[in-house]
């Protein structure tokens, strides 16, 4: 590779070319006229890999015939879709649909729930291969998908072979494609979105044709796919966003090689991408919440997900068919929506100092009790009494102001403003006597009723009234958690005054009206109407609890990993073990491939770092071809990595490794391109190879948008000319031999078969995996 010595302006100039200058020299994203279409090698070996693809993928699929890992909540939810029962899930639909699909083509019925791992589906009469037949599909895939983007992207039939290798012998790719899960997907939908966004880019210079339309269209409707099946998709759309935000710069730039566009034309561009790619997705986004709401119209386990009112939608809804008219002086039972603890009270009161030595009212103790018990009644009373002839039959309402008499001690609920045991900020809530609570403390037993989505003086009710209790004068409100008091409050939740009133987390509901007999009309049912709610509100609905439950996944968990670990595979995931046969699946990717991967993005790095810092000293170690495909071709895979990456680390989630795998897809993208880029012939020589066979013609587009000719794509093997390609063949051989090696040594624990001796698996324990049966 030749280094000239940059000196004089003319040079300088050269170097400070536009984006959209620079882009252009990207030879290997031109306007197509013959390249694809007359590459039989390429055809070749993609058909080669397809099939490979297609049997490591499928070969024994239906081992083992048992729940294995997290199908037992995605092969449950796709039952639900087919007996159209509600449920709840943090993911958005349409990756459980396809399972629903196919489900459906092969006529089951729904009737198996996945309920744990190890569950036998011949047993139980479960196409299970039917379930698991579309995530390997689609991991299948995705390898002639990886081979199609290095292709479309002008590189070598080697980096194409090693790039679609990578994935293709990956043990985890393999492993999470061929089970009732999510990621394959993910993975494949991110990987068309790529595909298509190349092949888009490729028609830049004729922008607004029928075939420019088309690949717009489709890089949209795949980013749809990606962020419907599981929210990281949003890194994708971040990925295609900042390519597309460099390409709408270059357009804006007055001197572009192919003319300056007027504020009107560059105003065409920016709303067809903004139509394309943020409104198409969005409404695909939306149309699968629609089939989930249309589908899911029965009443099932995601009903305490959702609101009354968002109950009341579907049919069967044990809570809307059971709620009751609340009166005053009725007594009740009040439960957290969240944690299912019941407001309770007994004589037993807050000691004086806490353990960090804080003081306490000395009140009698508010808990929350798990169980159902006397000392959970509380009657209703009105905040100004009624006359003793027209006591009874008034109806509690959203927006009263109520207090709350404990019936086992004859004490009133109250709030003041001391710091409750566990939170300071937050107010101790305990009772008081009733001489106090008619005296000089009335106004602290007042408490205003609110009910969740109430319009108006709307009827409170049992169930179907989740409310907040709001204390009148220092309006906060009755809350509640999941940290258990100290032994004096026998290990019982704490409940205090949330000064946050909108948290979602303070809402109760009325479980049960013990002082109504048995006899009584007012527990008499009748036919009840399903309610219609507007779709938008469903949805709105639906995503706050979905990002709610979402953030709230930090529980720990024995296989979680950290995202450091990933690039370098320092531990896996146990799907599934067969004590009997010594048989396991781990998850786990081929250490080979992900090291080498791994490794060259740091080359990447690195050739990135000492070329900006030559550039600095005068020094051009690139000629501006090579540095500008470098840049804007293996800098976009370097790119996607980092966006599929990096956000991790800002998430304070459970994670697992199978959250690496669109970066490690992207990471194999780079190595391929990479490997080019090493083994390439000198730069120089190769620059002018290239510009003898562009094109300089003028298009009738051309000729509109400023005059500019188009250049034609110039396939690899025409822009290597008669140079030799063994180095790069021998590399690409030594890498493909390795990682071969690499996934064949980890198939036992990929497909879960053989079982293997003690010793076969300490040998596999490479960095420590938490490998089963190493003894």
């Amino acid at each position: 590779m030749s280094v000239r010595q940059r000196g004089g302006q003319a040079n300088k100039k050269a170097v400070m070319a536009s984006p959209e200058s620079t882009m252009d020299e990207f030879d290997g994203l031109q306007p197509q006229k013959s390249g694809v279409t007359s590459e039989w090698d390429y055809k070749i070996a993609l058909f080669l890999i397809t099939a490979v693809a297609f049997v490591t993928r499928f070969w024994g699929i239906s081992h083992p015939n048992e729940v294995v890992f997290d199908e037992v909540h995605f092969g449950k939810f796709a039952s639900y879709y087919l007996q159209r029962t509600y449920f709840f899930d943090v993911h958005p639909p349409f990756g459980k649909l396809l399972f629903a699909l196919m489900g459906w083509f092969v006529g089951y019925d729904g009737h198996f729930h996945f309920d744990n791992i190890g569950d036998s589906y011949v047993k139980n009469n479960v196409p299970y291969v039917a379930f698991r037949a579309m995530p390997a599909l689609l991991g299948a895939l995705t390898v002639p998908t990886v081979f199609l983007i290095m292709w479309e992207s002008g590189y070598t039939l080697p980096a194409a072979i090693v790039a679609s290798g990578l994935v293709l012998f990956d043990n985890a790719h393999i492993g999470q494609t061929r089970l009732i899960l999510l990621d394959a997907t993910l993975v494949f939908a991110m990987s068309v979105s790529v595909l298509c966004y190349v092949r888009f880019y490729k028609l830049r210079h004729e922008p607004f044709g029928r075939k420019w339309w088309k690949w717009l269209l489709l890089t949209g409707v795949a980013l749809s796919c990606v962020i419907s099946t599981k929210y990281v998709g949003v890194f994708t759309f971040f990925t295609i966003g900042s390519a597309v935000a460099l390409d709408l710069w270059g357009l804006l730039d007055i001197n572009r090689k192919q003319g300056a566009l007027s504020l009107p034309e560059f105003g065409k561009h920016f709303a067809a991408r903004i139509f394309g790619l943020i409104v198409v997705p969005f409404l695909f986004y939306l149309f699968w919440f629609q089939v989930h709401f249309a589908i899911l119209y029965r009443s099932g386990p995601g009903d305490d997900f959702m609101s009354p009112e968002f109950q009341e939608t579907l049919s069967d809804n044990i809570m809307t068919a059971n709620s009751v008219g609340i009166d005053y002086y009725d007594a009740i039972t009040m439960r957290h929506k969240e944690t299912k603890t019941y407001l309770h009270s007994h004589p037993d009161r807050y000691p004086l100092r806490y353990e960090d030595g804080r003081v306490s009212s000395q009140g009698q103790q508010v808990t929350g009790y798990p169980f159902n018990d006397t000392n959970n009644h509380w009657q209703v009373i009105p905040a100004q009494p009624f006359p003793e002839d027209n006591l009874l039959g008034h109806r509690v309402k959203s927006g009263d102001l109520i207090r709350l008499r404990h019936l086992v001690t004859d004490t009133y609920l109250l709030s003041h403003d001391v710091a409750s045991p566990y939170y300071p900020t937050n107010q101790e809530f305990t009772t008081v006597p009733l001489e106090d609570a008619n005296g000089n403390r009335f106004n602290d037993t007042l408490f205003e009723l609110r009910i969740e989505g109430a319009k108006g003086k709307a009827d409170f009710k049992s169930m179907s009234g989740h409310f907040k209790l709001i204390h009148f004068p220092t309006k906060v409100a009755m809350w509640t958690h999941t940290t258990p008091l100290p032994d004096w409050a026998y290990k019982q939740a704490e409940i205090n005054g949330n000064k946050n009133v909108q948290q979602s987390s303070n809402v109760w509901y009325v479980d049960e009206i013990p002082s109504i007999p048995a006899d009584s009309d007012r527990l008499k049912k009748e036919p009840r109407k399903i309610k219609h709610v507007p779709f938008l509100k469903k949805y709105f609905e639906l995503q706050r609890a979905i990002f709610f439950h979402n953030n709230a996944l930090t529980s720990s968990h024995p296989y979680a990993s950290q995202p450091i670990q990933w690039p370098f595979l320092l531990r896996g995931v146990s799907f599934w073990t067969q004590n009997d046969t010594r048989q396991q699946i781990y998850f786990l990717g081929n250490p080979v491939g992900w090291w080498i991967a791994s490794s060259l993005l740091a080359v990447f790095a690195g050739i990135v770092g000492a070329d900006q810092l030559s550039q600095r000293r005068g020094v051009d170690s690139l000629d501006e071809r090579t540095r500008s495909r470098f840049y804007n071709s293996t800098g976009f895979f370097f790119l996607c990595w980092a966006s599929h990456y990096l956000p991790f680390y800002l998430m304070g989630r459970q994670l697992f490794l199978h959250h690496y795998l669109p970066a490690h897809l992207a990471s194999a993208l780079v190595t391929g391109a990479l490997l080019e880029f090493v083994f390439n012939l000198d730069p120089v020589a190769l620059e002018e190879n290239v510009d003898a066979k562009l094109t300089g013609k003028a298009t009738e587009k051309g000729k509109k948008g400023g005059g500019a000719g188009t250049k034609r794509v110039v396939p690899a093997k025409e822009r290597m000319g008669g140079s030799s390609m063994l180095a790069l063949w021998g590399a690409a051989g030594v890498v493909m031999t390795v990682v071969i090696a690499g996934w064949w040594f980890f198939l036992p624990l990929t497909y879960g078969r053989p079982g293997l001796t003690a010793e076969e698996v300490v040998r596999r324990k490479w960095l420590g995996y938490d490998l089963h049966f190493a003894k």
